[in-house]
């Protein structure tokens, strides 16, 4: 899987995203050619290669023509126009989704602050131009690139003031800090504004934030530069980009647990259900016999580095707990993979387990066959089994 990885070291806005893209290798040609497919006009694109703290980036711009500025530029546009755009345009579907869920995002956190509704929100600045090729254009770079996953470390925000249509907002603006809820924020003393609200909702809606890059096999990198130099740290967005190395049959993983003695019992499965949501690999109860003979439950989880601290935060969240236990363990594990086999009943996924190349398990995904037994009105056993036969066939997985 080909994933990006934005370490937000100096922060993040619209334009640093998309520079960084095009230092890792998008092509700017490419990039204007699709975003004519928006019908917009009025402006140009720029990118050229900059200093920041004597490390070489690429300084994206959107350049406004200056007799079209009070038409075009500050024009105030609704969720409405700015998905009726996109959408009729001939961008590909996947482009023109994400693009569309990254401004709903910021129609709602602007419409939590200004306590209106998404669809009566102005975007003023983020309706911008400007702003428009920087989030659609980001998107256009991550799909051409083939980015499968995105994933963001913790982002530095700056402090101060910044000016804007409704006046003068602290710094990060309050559009920011609601897109940035949930997710690591440092903050930092430098007088400027680190991340804008367009870098805050194009990364916490296509990405996963997590506290280190993934093992990777290193492809590409890339730095995207901000406006201006800051003597504290260098003013740049960098971008790697790799593959995820193959899973082998033996690595480590978390163990997370707590001892709990006074939580409800139907509070359990939804934690559980939580915890599995946020990425956890696995989780299970067990009763035990605590401390003055106490009967109590112990949870235990099983997660890996990326999806670590978001498990832990639900357990403090959604338990009575106090506090975790964890520790790193080792596993060792058949390779699996998802095959899918022909039957009387239709195409069934089964799932293949291997060690040293020799299939050592087979088991056909439930779903797959519940799916079929219902709609076909038969028992689950004679689907699963059928799906068993079929499976006995493979020889070898290429």
């Amino acid at each position: 899987m080909k994933i990006a990885y934005f370490d937000c070291f100096s922060g993040a806005s619209g334009d640093m995203i998309l520079g960084s893209l095009i230092d890792a290798g998008f092509n700017r040609e490419k990039l204007t050619e699709e975003l004519k497919k928006l019908g917009i006009s009025n402006y140009e694109l720029d990118s050229k290669k900059v200093l920041r703290s004597q490390i070489t980036g690429t300084k994206f711009d959107v350049l406004i023509k200056e007799d079209k500025i009070d038409n075009e530029h500050n024009r105030k546009r609704t969720l409405k126009i700015i998905s009726g755009i996109i959408n009729e345009s001939t961008l590909g579907e996947g482009v023109k989704r994400d693009s569309i869920k990254i401004f709903e995002n910021l129609a709602k956190a602007e419409a939590k602050i200004h306590n209106t509704s998404p669809e009566e929100v102005h975007f003023h600045e983020v309706g911008a131009v400007d702003s428009i090729i920087d989030i659609v254009g980001a998107v256009i770079a991550i799909h051409d690139l083939k980015i499968e996953k995105i994933y963001f470390s913790p982002i530095r925000t700056g402090t101060g003031f910044v000016k804007c249509n409704h006046g003068q907002f602290p710094i990060p603006a309050p559009a920011t800090v609601e897109l940035l809820k949930g997710h690591h924020v440092i903050g930092t003393n430098i007088q400027r504004e680190l991340t804008t609200p367009t870098g805050a909702a194009i990364l916490t809606t296509l990405g996963i934030n997590v506290e280190m890059c993934p093992e990777i096999s290193l492809l590409q990198t890339g730095y995207g530069a901000g406006n201006h130099e800051i003597p504290q740290i260098p003013n740049l967005l960098r971008v790697m980009i790799g593959e995820t190395i193959t899973v082998s049959e033996q690595d480590e993983v978390w163990m997370v647990e707590t001892n709990i003695d006074d939580m409800p019992g139907e509070h359990f499965g939804y934690l559980l259900e939580k915890v599995l949501d946020a990425g956890a690999l696995d989780g299970y109860i067990t009763p035990v016999q605590m401390k003055k003979s106490r009967p109590g439950t112990l949870i235990s989880i099983i997660v890996d580095d990326v999806h670590l601290s978001k498990v832990e935060r639900i357990i403090f969240d959604q338990s009575t707990t106090f506090g975790i236990r964890k520790y790193k363990v080792n596993r060792k594990k058949l390779y699996r993979k998802f095959v899918d086999v022909k039957t009387e009943y239709g195409m069934i996924k089964v799932k293949i387990g291997t060690l040293n190349g020799c299939i050592k398990n087979i088991t056909p995904e439930h779903e797959n066959c519940r799916k079929i037994a219902d709609k076909k009105g038969l028992p689950l056993k004679l689907i699963y089994n059928a799906a068993m036969n079929a499976a006995q066939s493979i020889e070898e997985l290429s």
